[in-house]
This record gives C-alpha cells, structure tokens and sequence, in this order.
C-alpha cells in the first residue's frame, strides 16, 4: 500500500502485512528522517484499506472525469445508507444552492473527490457497509491539506449523534453532525449550520489577513 509522509508528503510503499490490522505504528520517513504515525482500521466486509484511502484503485475515472459544472458552481457529495431518506437530504442540499451528487461506494466516492471539489461532503454511518470509525473517507478527510480541507463543509449522518452537537462535531473533526431521525428536520438545520459556518469562516480569514497569514 502507498502512504505519504506528513512532513515532507513523499510518497512510501509499505507492505501491508507490516502494518497490524486496528494498530497503531511509527514510522521513519527515509527521506525527511521524521517520524509518524499509520493506523489502519479493522478489516470489515472482507477488504483492508489505506489510512487515507490510498488503497483503493480508480476505479470510476472516467465517470468522474465525466462530471461537468459550471463556473461558481457548489457541489455537494451525498455517501448515503440504506436507511437514509436520501431525497429529504436532496431538497435541502438543494435548497441551499448546491448542486447534489451521489456516490454508491467507497472507491467511486473517492475517485470523485480526488477530481473534483465538492464544496459540502455528507457521510451517512454504514455508508458501504462500514462504520464511521473505520471509514476511509473519513480518514481520506483528516489527510487533506488543511488549506483544502477548510473549504469543505463536511457533515455526517447518524444515530449516534445529537443534531448539531458542536462539541461532537469538533471531536469527530467535522462541521456539522445530524441525528437520522432529525432528516426531516434537514432544511432548517442545514441553513443554520452554513450561515454560522460562513460567518465563523469570516472572521477567522479576516483574523488571517490582519496578521498577514491569509
């Protein structure tokens, strides 16, 4: 499996069967000569992955290539499970102006998400049969640079959460978490969550600007 470095961000071959399954190991990176850490989740349906998703192949290239917006547009991702109402989340994904995609699997969501920016990503728990804990698209999130993790409004769906409960949402890294038997509520809770999001977000680029960091 390949994995990057979080220092210098050089890219290492590691066999996987160096790596124990649920275990978490340090590693020298030989060009940098620094340490860090690789936790691969526990198996589940009968596949083991990379930490940040690198273990899954491109599969749906061309479909992803094949996604077309127009200047401006705002995407939103949809990674949904079979007890999800998945058009209430569309009505209000759409009802806040963002353009609503959906993805079937792991490896087709990540494929999307390495070719295209989607403003807003949603992760349902059990999406793919996996749970949050263990899923590659969640630790395919905590990869990212921060610079482009911070553009995207990251939201996950389930019944361990209470509806916008900001200090789960911390914990869990993500902007917004929602109860799934809060959907029918999606809309309002969607609207409040992005206004208090841009206006947090406001304040820490003009915090940035006025040290010189922006």
């Amino acid at each position: 499996m390949e994995v990057r470095c979080t220092h210098c961000k050089a890219k290492l071959t590691i066999p996987k069967e160096k790596i124990p399954s649920g275990k978490r190991v340090a590693i020298t990176c030989p060009r940098c000569k620094e340490r860090f850490f690789l936790e691969l989740p526990k198996e589940q349906n009968g596949y083991l992955e990379g930490l940040d998703g690198s273990g899954y192949e491109y599969r749906d290239v061309e479909e992803a290539l094949q996604l077309t917006y127009e200047e401006g547009e705002k995407l939103c991702l949809m990674m949904g499970s079979d007890d999800i109402d998945v058009q209430t989340v569309r009505e209000a994904v759409e009802g806040v102006g963002y353009r609503f995609i959906t993805a079937e699997d792991t490896r087709g969501a990540l494929s999307k998400m390495r070719f295209h920016h989607f403003a807003m990503v949603i992760l349902c728990d059990r999406f793919d049969g996996v749970e949050l804990d263990h899923s590659p698209i969640v630790n395919y999130m905590n990869h990212l640079p921060m610079s482009t993790r911070r553009r995207i409004f990251f939201v996950l769906i389930g019944d361990q959460f209470r509806s916008m409960d900001q200090m789960m949402a911390f914990a869990k890294s993500v902007n917004l978490v929602v109860n799934k038997k809060d959907l029918d509520k999606m809309a309002p809770i969607l609207k409040r969550a992005l206004a208090d999001h841009e206006m947090f977000y406001k304040v820490f680029m003009e915090t940035l600007a006025e040290v010189g960091k922006a």
